[in-house]
């Protein structure tokens, strides 16, 4: 008796080389939105569930949350523009890309002068909520590094930049992005803190005085 051949599942003119007959292809569920805002949050401060929610799914690596239509975010732009080098080393060593400002928060000099050599315009990249690449660069508070932004044409951001360095402690960063970006003194953070209050509330005696005159 002349037997049937089975008939495929699936169109076979356009089967993948892991579609067989007879066998749907597995389509492994999408990180919901709640996930992908949960992830991009947890990048700014929360190493243990960065690291627990990219072990259960490592779709989640470079998912991006639109918190607006012109305002984007992954986890690790969130590390990049807070300083956090724990979560930002982490997730690039599981294959992150490595951007210039977060290449700059980190402290990586050689990575930076080489973007900026390979494309000069990089220096304009701004990171997540538009915070320029001065800004970012400031948390590691080199001040060669800084300064080579600067003269390369990263000149933007240098309130947030000194508000960084103040913040971390950086004292020399602190006193020549004063100088050399000339910060308005009506500026406020997000907690509603000038450089003044940051510098006072640090007890950073020489650049509070440097504020003052």
């Amino acid at each position: 008796m002349h037997e049937v051949p089975q008939q495929p599942l699936v169109d076979t003119n356009h089967k993948s080389p892991d579609v067989g007959y007879g066998i749907l292809p597995f389509m492994p569920a999408k990180p919901s939105l709640e996930q992908v805002r949960e992830f991009v949050i947890a990048g700014h401060g929360e190493l243990a569930k960065v690291q627990s929610m990219l072990s259960a799914d490592a779709e989640l690596l470079n998912a991006v949350h639109e918190w607006k239509s012109d305002d984007h975010e992954t986890a690790i732009m969130g590390a990049a523009h807070v300083g956090n080098v724990p979560i930002a080393e982490y997730l690039v060593s599981k294959g992150a890309p490595l951007a210039i400002y977060t290449a700059a928060m980190l402290g990586r000099a050689s990575d930076v002068r080489r973007m900026v050599r390979t494309d000069p315009t990089s220096v304009r990249l701004a990171g997540a909520h538009a915070i320029p690449l001065l800004a970012h660069a400031a948390h590691c508070g080199d001040v060669d590094l800084c300064q080579f932004l600067f003269e390369s044409g990263a000149r933007t951001g240098g309130p947030q930049a000194a508000a960084h360095a103040i913040g971390g402690g950086h004292t020399a960063l602190a006193l020549w992005l004063i100088s050399a970006t000339n910060p308005d003194s009506r500026w406020k953070n997000f907690r509603g803190k000038t450089l003044l209050d940051i510098a006072a509330e640090r007890g950073m005696e020489e650049v509070v005085q440097r504020l003052t005159t």
